[in-house]
């Protein structure tokens, strides 16, 4: 914050009502609040700390005034009490907020008119009488007497956490899971908080358990950081951690003896909530359910890589002359051989970068198997993907989820051996995304009798979950792969697909810029430079030359999530240049959402049938619902403010998470502030996404680390040894 002077140093007492909420952080609580004074003509500018605040508020304060370089005159609460409103005006104001679904500022005025002072306690006592109000029907009343209970437990879960030192923005996060008895639960186990809560890591819930007097060396506390350093290990790819370095994580972590760690790691043994292995001769701890998951898949992909397929025996030297006049398309020598070894596999893996043929080889394979009557269900792990592979293949494709009927009651999928999927042959595109817990569920829903076809890029980067798995199914040997190589005539003539193979390569990507070129290298000496021509790249530029939307299809890619190049102050940036805020917003968990941005959901959410990654268009904005509804692709999705935490800004993303789609065309930032993500498949994965176009915005020497890095971190994942060991000990599913 600018430099401010203290202009009337003692402390000094105001009060007033809260006018609106300028901005309010809910982690820490710090607000700039608009308030109407007593004994001031204008309104204040108050800036302090609170747990909750909603306009129409009453407030107490004392603090003192300075006046702002950047902002001017300001009150510094030192303290800030909140009360419930009691005048009319004040109600209203709070009522209408949006805090509660169901009543905006127009049903907000019209309760107050109705009812006056009494209307808190007529929606508790009395709330049949809500619907002698114009519009307010019974599903309202209900809805409104329903928010009104949830925000009374949420602001006491709010209250709770922030007096015990930790932000609030995921009150609502934690009401919806625990209920009524959060603060119950909280308080019996604190570390639940950092496993059951998305957004809440072990030091907020080690804080949480400080405050309540639990000591630094009590065994729940230390069991509780040894699962969190494994859970963290997890959302860096691996499925365990060598014990010398979880036992370092989790020092560093709780900063407790190594003897404490040993004797609870001993108890995580037992209660068989971890497991112990070795892995290439290292003993490691695993956590158990990715443990048994790998040896799931191992035991499921060798059993189907000894068996025969579901098909009787094909002549592929009819099949592909007749495939070929079919398509129209001839296959190149190495296509032909895959086709023949597809034909008579139960499992096969087809590999290789774009350009490659893998799109004309999985058609002619579907080709010749649906005209022998092969059942075929093809799927892929997102949304964009499936879309994708759909029109690639003309067949219906879904994403895994879907397909395997994803369970918002359990959290699992209605798929499994019990009620396996109804296919022949099940084709899975991207399989370099899905991860070690995605794949057990596919295997475990697959037919004994069906066959398995896995496409996908093993150069791109591996999955965001645990585990490399295609990379240790190629890897270990087991099932018969096919590596496509040879980029045909035709992609040839890209210089997308060209540059994209020298990357793979370790060669620097061809940076003359050709007329009609869809590649293009645009150098910026630093970050800040980068930012402006970033800016006039999407905005301007690419608009004006290839006529394409700067929103629907252009679509910024990060090496990483922070920095002035980062996904997140791009969002900030591009949203300012592209939709700028208009009166119509909701701002929420640190983001400003309006009519138009283009947003990314981050979690999977069954429920809605929306998962982590799917990209959207914010198509509407109620106040008086409190409710905001996104369009993904040809559907809408409805969010309450309070469930706002599940997307974000996707003006910008991260390459990591763009893995599997595709877009007209991609602008990537690539400076020397990315250092410690500058890697080769990271690099090759962005420059894959563009179908139309390319445009690296950056230092050159920048690119030329992200090429020269092969270095790709490894992940501790056993599946590659479970598939090259002898036959496996039998493992419940």
């Amino acid at each position: 914050m600018a430099a401010a002077t203290v202009q009337s140093a003692p402390t000094e007492a105001l009060a007033g009502l809260v006018e609106r909420i300028t901005y309010h952080n809910a982690e820490n609580g710090f607000c700039v609040l608009r308030v109407k004074a007593r004994g001031h003509k204008d309104l204040v500018t108050v800036v302090g700390h609170a747990a909750t605040i909603t306009a129409g508020e009453w407030v107490q304060l004392s603090g003192s005034w300075v006046n702002d370089r950047s902002h001017g005159l300001q009150f510094r609460a030192q303290f800030l009490k909140a009360s419930p409103p009691t005048t009319l005006e004040g109600i209203e104001r709070y009522l209408g907020s949006g805090m509660i679904r169901g009543i905006g500022p127009a049903y907000a005025r019209k309760l107050v008119r109705a009812f006056g002072e009494a209307v808190f306690d007529l929606i508790e006592a009395e709330p049949g009488r809500l619907r002698e109000v114009t519009g307010i029907g019974p599903r309202r009343a209900a809805r409104i007497v329903a928010g009104w209970a949830e925000q009374k437990v949420i602001r006491e879960i709010m209250l709770f956490l922030h007096a015990h030192g930790v932000g609030t923005s995921r009150a609502v996060r934690i009401y919806k899971t625990y209920g009524v008895n959060a603060v119950q639960v909280i308080t019996e186990n604190p570390y639940r908080l950092a496993r059951d809560i998305r957004g809440i890591g072990f030091r907020t819930a080690d804080l949480v358990a400080q405050k309540l007097g639990i000591e630094p060396t009590t065994t729940i506390r230390v069991r509780a950081g040894i699962s969190f350093a494994l859970a963290e290990a997890t959302g860096e790819g691996h499925c365990g951690l060598p014990v010398e370095e979880l036992t370092a994580q989790t020092a560093a972590l709780i900063v407790v003896p190594p003897p404490l760690i040993e004797a609870a790691l001993k108890l995580e043994l037992e209660a068989g909530e971890v497991v112990a292995d070795t892995l290439e001769g290292e003993r490691c701890v695993f956590l158990a359910g990715l443990y048994r998951a790998e040896q799931v898949i191992a035991e499921r992909l060798k059993t189907l890589a000894a068996g025969q397929p579901p098909w009787p025996a094909i002549d592929a030297e009819r099949a592909i002359p007749w495939v070929e006049g079919k398509t129209g398309l001839s296959l190149a020598p190495s296509q032909r051989q895959a086709l023949g070894l597809a034909l008579r596999s139960k499992a096969l893996v087809i590999t290789g970068g774009p350009g490659v043929g893998k799109t004309t080889l999985v058609n002619s394979i579907l080709q010749v198997l649906r005209a022998k009557g092969v059942q075929v269900v093809l799927c892929a792990p997102t949304g964009r993907a499936a879309k994708r592979l759909t029109d690639s293949t003309g067949l219906e494709a879904r994403t895994i989820h879907r397909l395997l009927e994803a369970d918002p009651k359990t959290g699992g999928f209605k798929r499994s051996e019990e009620r396996p999927l109804e296919c022949q042959l099940l084709v899975v595109d991207e399989t370099s995304m899905v991860d070690v817990p995605l794949m057990r569920a596919l295997l475990r829903a697959l037919p004994d009798e069906a066959a398995l076809l896995l496409v996908g890029d093993v150069d791109q980067l591996p999955s965001v979950g645990p585990g490399q798995v295609l990379a240790d199914i190629i890897g270990a040997g087991t099932l018969p792969v096919v590596r496509l190589t040879e980029v045909f005539r035709q992609a040839a003539e890209s210089q997308v697909i060209v540059n994209a193979h020298r990357i793979n390569q370790g060669r620097m990507p061809e940076l003359r810029q050709a007329e009609g070129s869809d590649f293009y290298f645009v150098n910026a000496a630093d970050p800040e430079e980068g930012v402006r021509k970033l800016l006039a790249v999407v905005r301007e530029r690419i608009p004006a030359r290839f006529g394409l939307d700067p929103v629907r299809d252009i679509q910024v890619l990060c090496p990483m999530n922070r920095g002035g190049l980062g996904a997140r102050a791009l969002n900030i940036e591009l949203q300012k240049a592209l939709n700028p805020p208009g009166e119509l917003r909701v701002e929420r968990f640190g983001w400003t959402f309006c009519p138009g941005d283009k947003v990314m959901q981050v979690a999977n959410d069954y429920d809605r049938e929306v998962y982590n990654g799917d990209l959207g268009i914010i198509s509407r904005l109620d106040l008086e619902e409190g409710e905001l509804t996104v369009r993904f692709e040809e559907r809408e999705v409805v969010y309450g403010f309070g469930e706002l935490d599940e997307l974000v800004l996707a003006y910008a993303t991260t390459v990591h998470k763009a893995q599997g789609s595709e877009y007209p065309a991609v602008v990537i930032p690539l400076t020397t502030q990315h250092y410690t993500m500058l890697a080769r498949n990271l690099l090759y994965t962005g420059v894959t996404r563009g179908k139309r176009l390319v445009v690296l915005v950056g230092q050159r020497r920048a690119l030329a680390i992200a090429v020269g890095n092969k270095n790709t971190r490894r992940r501790w994942s056993k599946l590659k040894e479970w598939m090259q060991d002898g036959p496996l000990r039998p493992v419940s599913g």
